[in-house]
């Protein structure tokens, strides 16, 4: 019990210790998070839907 208590001191420790972002940094953070997983579905979803094509007219 004593290990678990020291180990909640020790990470009380240290995230007195992070740097925050504050409001304008996180809310461009993330907009920027947010625009590349959109990126990256597109993406994806356009290699996927010419795979797709691809492999029907070749079977066809």
């Amino acid at each position: 019990m004593q290990r678990l208590v020291n180990f909640l001191k020790d990470v009380s420790r240290e995230m007195k210790k992070v740097s925050w972002p504050k409001g304008k940094e996180l809310y461009r953070y993330t907009l920027t998070v947010l625009a590349t997983v959109a990126f990256a579905a597109v993406f994806f979803s356009v290699v996927d839907l010419g795979i797709s094509s691809l492999i029907r007219f070749i079977l066809e």
